[in-house]
C-alpha cells in the first residue's frame, strides 16, 4: 500500500449493497461515514472514547471537512482507510487526514481532511484541549 503519510492507523472496510447508488458505484456519503468510523476507532486506540469525551467536557468538533473522490468502488470491492493527526500549533485545533486506498490494486480512491477545534461540550464553545487530549491526540503529530 502507498500511503501519503507514514504509519497511518488503518480501518478495513467494504461497500455492501445499500451502500451503491444509482451510478452502481459507492455513493460519496458512504466515504464520509467511512471517515468517521476511522476517526473515533482511532481515537479509541489512543484512549480517548466518547465517554471521555463527556466526563472531560471536552470534544474535538469539526470545523470544516473536505473530500477528493478520486476513483469509485463498487460492491464487495476491500478499501483501507488510514488516518492520521496533525497538530494546529497549539493545544485547540488540529488536522484529521483520510486516504481511502482500494485494496486490489493500492490505488488511492478518496484523500480528506478535517479541521478540528477543541470544544467545551457543555457550552459549544472552544477551549484549549485539556492534558488526556494533548497526551493523546498531539503527541500523534
Amino acid at each position: 500500500m502507498s500511503w501519503d503519510q507514514a504509519a497511518p492507523f488503518t480501518l478495513p472496510v467494504c461497500p455492501q449493497a445499500g451502500d451503491i447508488d444509482g451510478l452502481n458505484h459507492t455513493n460519496n456519503a458512504v466515504y464520509v461515514r467511512w471517515c468517521e468510523q476511522a476517526g473515533w476507532a482511532h481515537s479509541r486506540a489512543l484512549g480517548l472514547s466518547i465517554d471521555d469525551y463527556r466526563a472531560l467536557d471536552r470534544a474535538m468538533a469539526i470545523r470544516s471537512a473536505a473530500y477528493n473522490y478520486l476513483l469509485p468502488t463498487v460492491e464487495g470491492e476491500a478499501v483501507i482507510v488510514g488516518t492520521w493527526l496533525a497538530g494546529g500549533g497549539n493545544a485547540l485545533a488540529m488536522r484529521r487526514t483520510f486516504q481511502l486506498l482500494r485494496e486490489r490494486d493500492g490505488a488511492t480512491v478518496m484523500r480528506g481532511h478535517w479541521d478540528l477545534v477543541c470544544i467545551e461540550l457543555s457550552t459549544g464553545k472552544p477551549k484549549r484541549m485539556p492534558p488526556e487530549f494533548v497526551a493523546a491526540y498531539l503527541r500523534q503529530t
